[in-house]
């Protein structure tokens, strides 16, 4: 048969059209859904087997295992999942997306259900009508499976037809490689998932060339591999505007999928023999190596078993994959410290999440500023020899001021996404406004911050230097304000708010910088001729330290909800 560039066109659409009947009936039915997909994915303990379930059962549900492990992605990078949570569902989401090639194998080829397809789209045109958006939301799902279907369906006709003759180079490629053709297939079927962007369609292609008799049975197992590795690229793209542990569980799914094929490939011969064993004893079908009507229920069975074992393996290996991630993705200080991690793409993904998102990111950045007490003590115990270490703190405080400048606006836009959403509760409303506030005092801490480096940097500039006796007590009250820190920080973590321990914390940082005002008095009476400049920067970095200690209050206030 010969195959022009009509030929071409024609196979390309039906592929397309497959793609697209897949895409509408995955975001009908996550629409269908609801937030109760991310309800679940949100709700997961440290349990893997239940994670491993919790992604067979979304990834069956929604037809998309790059939907589900994307999802997955974007709840690490939320901070809503840990990396080990991620594993475990995305390990399922491998198990779940094995639904989809007996889908094709039962309904593609045994029942016609492109004769059908018409009827169920004219029950569904009229539902994308309806006033209520669950019956549109029903009616998109009904027509993305009609397309499916009928995608499928051109793809089968537009698949031509090759002699023996035509076919003969797959025979070349087998004995030219030798032991090694299977790898050469597993690569083939990569790249075709890699370009269609969908394992769903890839594994649809690859079944309707096994119908057809293009492709051999175990060609076509090969490529299903290959398929495995692909679909990895999809949560590898959506990692990149992701954090490290986005990037972390994204690599992950490619660890988990190349690992499995590469035991794959040691045992393939014998793993073949196993399916054709059960789908001949158990499936009655006929042997696939001969008939290739047999192949699309073979290769299903090859894919399903292949994944439950391979997870099965994998599963109890969850804590060795994340140490290679770990070192795979390494945290680089600068990001960990000044960049927004957990609301970086700016998209809330439900309401309770969002909320999550902005206090987690608020929480990071308090525990920033609180760490950055050190370069505080390391500014103020600045002499003529260090300037240039001197100048690196003053930079880090500088760039945490801009970063919490950033953190304020962003996590502000953000809620007020949020905000707009008609159905939040008066609880969550509240929880939005206290978040707004103790992103504000956050914001306001890395001002004073800043302010302190202007303060030191004039006076070290002009070659006034703090006493010893000087340097002494501000390393005593930046031992107060970091005891203040972290009861702000043991609050923000905490179910039960202490505000009473937040308030005697701020009353003792008051008290230090009382009893300093009074020992510097009584020091510059016994030393007249200390320098005015150097007495204005030492009360003026006691006064911010003060009012470090109110904010740090009122970041416990905001997160207990008091106004």
């Amino acid at each position: 048969m010969e195959f022009g560039i009509f030929e071409f066109l024609k196979l390309v659409g039906s592929l397309g059209l497959f793609i697209y009947g897949m895409k509408i009936m995955s975001e009908g039915i996550q629409n269908v859904a609801g937030d109760k997909m991310k309800s679940i994915l949100s709700a997961m303990t440290s349990n893997r087997i239940a994670g491993v379930f919790t992604g067979f059962l979304i990834t069956t549900i929604i037809q998309s295992s790059s939907a589900t492990t994307v999802m997955v992605v974007s709840f690490v990078n939320a901070g809503l999942l840990s990396l080990t949570q991620s594993i475990g569902v995305i390990m399922g989401a491998n198990v779940g997306t094995t639904v989809t090639a007996w889908i094709i194998s039962i309904l593609g080829f045994k029942v016609k259900m492109a004769t059908l397809a018409t009827p169920i789209i004219a029950i569904a045109f009229p539902m994308m009508f309806a006033n209520s958006k669950k019956i549109k939301d029903w009616g998109n799902t009904l027509i993305g499976f009609a397309l499916l279907f009928i995608g499928l369906d051109f793809l089968k006709k537009a698949v031509p037809e090759f002699s023996a003759d035509q076919l003969q180079f797959l025979e070349v490629i087998h004995s030219s490689l030798g032991i090694f053709a299977p790898a050469a297939f597993v690569i083939v079927g990569t790249l075709i998932t890699i370009v269609v962007q969908s394992s769903s369609a890839a594994m649809a292609l690859t079944l309707v060339l096994c119908n057809q008799g293009v492709i051999p049975f175990d060609v076509a197992a090969a490529m299903v591999l290959g398929e495995n590795i692909g679909t990895t690229i999809t949560a590898n793209l959506a990692a990149i505007v992701g954090n490290t542990n986005a990037k972390r569980s994204a690599r992950a799914h490619l660890i988990f999928n190349v690992t499995g094929v590469i035991w794959m490939l040691l045992i393939y011969p014998f793993f073949l023999n196993f399916i054709v064993y059960i789908s001949q004893e158990y499936f009655g079908q006929n042997d696939p190596r001969t008939t290739a009507e047999a192949v699309p229920v073979a290769l299903s069975i090859f894919h399903t078993t292949f994944n439950i074992i391979n997870t099965f393996i994998m599963v109890f290996f969850v804590k060795q994959i994340r140490d290679v991630v770990i070192r795979m993705v390494p945290e680089k200080e600068d990001e960990h410290e000044y960049s927004l991690e957990f609301i970086s793409d700016g998209r809330p993904i439900a309401n309770e999440a969002g909320i999550e998102q902005a206090r987690n990111e608020i929480k990071r950045f308090a525990n920033i500023s609180a760490k950055e007490i050190n370069s505080c003590r390391k500014i103020f115990q600045g002499s003529k020899e260090n300037k240039k270490e001197r100048k690196g703190y003053i930079s880090r405080l500088r760039k945490l001021e801009e970063s919490t400048d950033e953190m304020h606006n962003d996590v502000s836009i953000f809620l007020s996404k949020i905000s707009k959403d008609q159905q939040l509760s008066s609880s969550q409303i509240q929880e939005v406004n206290s978040l707004l506030r103790a992103a504000h005092e956050i914001e306001r801490i890395g001002d004073i911050y800043k302010g302190m480096t202007f303060t030191i940097e004039k006076r070290y500039d002009e070659k006034i230097w703090l006493s010893d006796e000087q340097k002494a007590d501000l390393d005593d009250f930046l031992q107060v304000v970091t005891n203040a820190f972290n009861i702000m920080l043991e609050n923000m973590d905490a179910k039960e708010i202490d505000l009473d321990k937040a308030n005697q914390a701020e009353k003792e940082v008051n008290a230090k910088r009382k009893e300093l005002r009074r020992k510097h008095l009584e020091r510059s009476n016994e030393t007249p001729d200390v320098e005015a400049p150097q007495m204005l920067a030492y009360n003026d970095l006691l006064a911010s330290m003060e009012r470090i200690g109110d904010h740090i209050l009122n970041v416990s206030e905001a997160f207990a909800g008091v106004a």
